[in-house]
């Protein structure tokens, strides 16, 4: 099974989410046969390259003077999953470099480094406050997750990736998303937004299931019907 995520490293409920699909995952007795490949989605394209204001504030001038209520409100809920959010200390910037350092992640080191990269960058936001629109940032970010300093150095002066990044937004619009988290599992099954742990378990059960028809045997075990196998076939005693 297949689980594409279309998410953003600066969306608090994207980590949420995260954490509650891995909690399902845990208990699922497939989890072995699951591969989590995450796409990119950027909340917010307009944020400056270089960001320097806080989150809040940014949030604020949007929203109004309820947001750091709302910021508080789901910092709360973070630590619900054992999350510890800085989101007062967060600074708004662009995500774009970070999301096509993970398509880097995902080319030359698969799946599981790219999940690593994921986890490492939403941590480095969400509970160290740490810029990831910066370059230096993002880049010591990125090499401590294991990315060779070299390739990230080249994907960081260029646009490399950029045009994955933005198939990856287009195919999240060809979906119907307009908001972020959103999973897919085996391309049939859609889950919007940060769903409770059990709802991600029964998803998962589903898709498993629907990849893996079962018969149904409606002649029982006396019905003695004959067949044929390796050491061939059976002869009806008369």
């Amino acid at each position: 099974m297949r689980i594409e995520i279309w998410s953003d490293v600066v969306c608090p409920w994207c980590f949420i989410g995260k954490r509650r699909l891995e909690a399902a995952l845990a208990d699922f007795p497939h989890a072995d046969e699951v591969e989590v490949v995450y796409r990119s989605f950027e909340l917010d394209p307009s944020a400056p390259l270089h960001g320097t204001e806080r989150t809040v504030d940014a949030l604020t001038r949007k929203y109004g003077p309820q947001a750091p209520a709302m910021m508080q409100q789901v910092d709360q809920i973070a630590r619900e999953e054992g999350l510890a959010f800085r989101q007062d200390e967060t600074v708004h910037g662009s995500t774009a470099a970070a999301h096509r350092l993970l398509h880097l992640a995902l080319a030359e080191g698969g799946p599981a480094q790219q999940r690593d990269l994921k986890e490492t960058l939403l941590s480095a936001y969400f509970e160290q406050a740490r810029n990831v629109s910066d370059p230096a940032e993002l880049r010591d970010v990125a090499v401590g997750a294991g990315l060779a300093a070299d390739r990230v150095d080249e994907v960081l002066a260029s646009e490399e990736y950029a045009d994955a990044v933005a198939a990856d937004v287009a195919r999240a619009r060809a979906y119907g998303a307009t908001g972020v988290p959103f999973f897919v599992l085996d391309s049939k099954f859609g889950i919007s937004g940060a769903q409770p742990t059990e709802v991600f378990a029964q998803a998962l059960q589903r898709a498993w299931d629907d990849a893996r028809p079962t018969l149904v045997d409606v002649t029982g075990p006396a019905d003695g019907g004959e067949v044929c196998g390796p050491d061939g076939c059976e002869v009806p005693q008369r």
